[in-house]
This record gives C-alpha cells, sequence and structure tokens, in this order.
C-alpha cells in the first residue's frame, strides 16, 4: 500500500506568520503534537509542543507575538505520496516521528501518523515500529513504564 492511500489529506496546518498560541489551540483542537508550517502551499517546517515549551515557553517567549517560524524545526523529515506504508513506518521509527509530512515537489500534500499504520497493519513489524517510535533517543530510561 502506499503512504497517499493512508495519509490523511489537507492536515491542519500554520503559515509562519502565525503566533505559537495560535498553533498550541490548534494542537488541542486537533489532538496532536506537531502541526506542519506551510508558505503558499510548501512545507517550510513543523511546530511541536516540545518547540513550543522549549524554544518558546522555556525561553520566556510571549505565545502571543512569537512567531512559528522563530521557534519551529526547519527542514523536517519528509515523505512522498507513491513511497510504500512499510518505508515510512521504517522512516518514523528511525527518526522517532509520530507524524510524517507528505510532500511532493515540496507541496505538503497530507500526513501520516502512527496510528494510521497501526489500525492499517495489524503486525508485530508495526508493532516494533510504534516502539521504536516511542524510545527515548537519549538512551534514558523508559521513567517505569514497561
Amino acid at each position: 500500500m502506499k503512504v497517499k492511500e493512508l495519509m490523511t489529506s489537507d492536515p491542519a496546518k500554520v503559515g509562519p506568520d502565525d503566533v505559537i498560541a495560535e498553533a498550541a489551540t490548534l494542537m488541542k483542537q486537533q489532538d496532536c503534537g506537531a502541526i506542519p508550517v506551510v508558505r503558499d502551499g510548501v512545507l517550510i517546517g513543523i511546530i511541536t509542543d516540545r518547540d513550543i515549551t522549549i524554544r518558546g515557553v522555556a525561553e520566556g517567549r510571549d505565545a502571543k507575538t512569537t512567531k512559528t517560524s522563530e521557534i519551529m524545526s526547519a527542514d523536517p523529515i519528509t515523505i512522498a505520496p507513491d513511497a510504500d506504508i512499510a518505508e515510512a513506518a521504517a522512516l518514523m521509527a528511525k527518526s522517532q516521528i509520530r507524524r510524517l509530512p507528505v510532500v511532493e515537489n515540496g507541496q505538503l500534500l497530507g500526513i501520516i501518523v502512527t496510528a494510521q499504520l497501526a489500525r492499517r497493519e495489524k503486525t508485530s513489524a508495526t508493532g516494533e515500529t510504534i516502539r521504536g517510535i516511542s524510545e527515548p533517543a537519549s538512551g534514558r530510561g523508559s521513567h517505569g513504564r514497561g
């Protein structure tokens, strides 16, 4: 199966000049922790709840005036719509990301999330992918979760 067959088309997104309070509100509404940042349809970054917390709040920035472009992660990892979902799962596990923008010629077409992969492929490989995404990259423990 191809990524384009499983992805969410036209995902929630913010612009680079939108403020981080808007991004946080959208994350709450969409029940997600990452939103693509798009300018004229072109993916330029992704802003995560962690970006808002670490690069925004912890640095004392005003959520109502700080633009998403100031704290977003530029050049996010992406995948093509014609890629196989197994490739998407492997890329997500390797990069430890739960949301993977689907891009063609720079244009954001959609997004694929681990939950979509898990619902589609109820195999041990998917379980391994999701576990791989959830493992901390720093080597820190699982904090008692087992």
